[in-house]
Parts: C-alpha cells; sequence; structure tokens
C-alpha cells in the first residue's frame, strides 16, 4: 500500500498528516517507510529533530522519476506515505503515479477549497494511466465546535468523484509541539484526542484500500 499525501497548495498540513499516519501504521506492527517528496523536505527534518529511536525510516526522494524509483524500494515494506510536494506539477505528477491511494489535506478555508482543483485535475489525469488509483479529501485544522468543517465538505462535493473522508484533524497545539521534536503526536499522548484522531484516519484509509481489493 502506497499513500501519497498530496496537495498542490502549501501549508495545508501534509508533513503532519504524513508523519502521523506512518507512526500510527508502525505502531500496528506494519514495516513503514516515508518518504519525503518535497524538496523543501519538512519530513527530513521532522526526522532530524527526533532524539529517540526511529520509528521508521524516511527518505528523500524529492524527484520526477518517483514513480519507477519507487516500487522496487516499496516491495521491503507493507505501508509506504509519501510526503508530496506542493506547486511543482513535475514531482506532483510523479507522487501520484506511485501511489495506490491519494489523501488530499484541505484546510476549512475558500482558499483552499478553490486550490484544491487542481490537484483533483492532475490525479484525473493520472487516473488515464492508473485507473485504479484512489483519492480522497482529508479536513486538517478542523475548528472544533463550528460548522465550518460542515461547510468546506460540501463545498468540496462539487468534486463527486473524491469522498471527503469522515476522520478529520482538528485545530491543536499538540501537532505543531510534537513536530518540533521529531515525534508523532501518539508518542506524545496516546490516548488523546489528536491520536484518536490519526486512529480514526488510518481505520479509514485502510477501509479504501479494502474496498479497492474487494
Amino acid at each position: 500500500m502506497i499513500i501519497g499525501v498530496l496537495n498542490q497548495k502549501g501549508g495545508v498540513g501534509k508533513t503532519t498528516i504524513a508523519v502521523n499516519l506512518a507512526a500510527m501504521l508502525a505502531s500496528s506492527g506494519q514495516r513503514v517507510l516515508l518518504v519525503d517528496a518535497d524538496p523543501q523536505g519538512s519530513a527530513l527534518a521532522w526526522s532530524s529533530a527526533r532524539d529517540a529511536d526511529p520509528l521508521f525510516p524516511v527518505i528523500g526522494m524529492a524527484k520526477p522519476t518517483l514513480h519507477r524509483d519507487l516500487p522496487e524500494i516499496a516491495r521491503d515494506y507493507d505501508a509506504v506515505v509519501i510526503d508530496g510536494a506542493p506547486r511543482v506539477n513535475e514531482l506532483g505528477r510523479a507522487a501520484i503515479l506511485a501511489s495506490d491511494t491519494i489523501l488530499i489535506p484541505v484546510q476549512p478555508s475558500p482558499y483552499d477549497v478553490w486550490a484544491a482543483a487542481e490537484t483533483v485535475q492532475l490525479i484525473r489525469e493520472a487516473r488515464q494511466y492508473k485507473p485504479t488509483l484512489k483519492a480522497a479529501f482529508v479536513i486538517n485544522r478542523k475548528i472544533a465546535k463550528t460548522a465550518i468543517g460542515r461547510d468546506v465538505a460540501q463545498a468540496l462535493s462539487q468534486f463527486e468523484e473524491f469522498p471527503v473522508l469522515s476522520a478529520a484533524l482538528c485545530q491543536r497545539v499538540i501537532y505543531a509541539e510534537s513536530a518540533g521534536q521529531g515525534l508523532a503526536v501518539s508518542e506524545v499522548d496516546a490516548k488523546g484526542e489528536a491520536a484518536r484522531e490519526i486512529a480514526a484516519l488510518v481505520r479509514e484509509v485502510t477501509s479504501i484500500k479494502e474496498r479497492k481489493a474487494a
């Protein structure tokens, strides 16, 4: 299973979702690889900030041949998570073609909804070559006890073939604080709300894979 976390808009929380998704998969006993396909190297920086033993390897592959190079490496792992690049179509296309499932993080903002159209178009183009490719939106930095998360989900319904996952990540300080230490939220507070959000996301992403297999 190769999961790409991608959005052509920067600052939507791709790395936060990618590292925490990888950590939760690793905690379930899976062999996980995190691929940093962003020239900014945010996932590699997260790994470098870590003092504890690594939960999984992190490698940099910000290159347009990613879709050709990754399959051989991925054979040694149960799950691969790709932290994709923003605003770089060539790298974005390579990451999409390398993936089995794409998660598109979207913040509850009209700017993010408008920007999502570009990522959607790239995925639609990729499906001409890879018709089995799955994709879904993930609402990130949702503000608890407000209707704004529901509103953005309604706005995203214009992209009919791209579901909005029910597992959303709320605006929580722990996501930033844990990242600064090179940790996942599940390591900082395994029973906290953030860890439960990531666990729910893993369950839903796994169900996408199972529907695909069926």
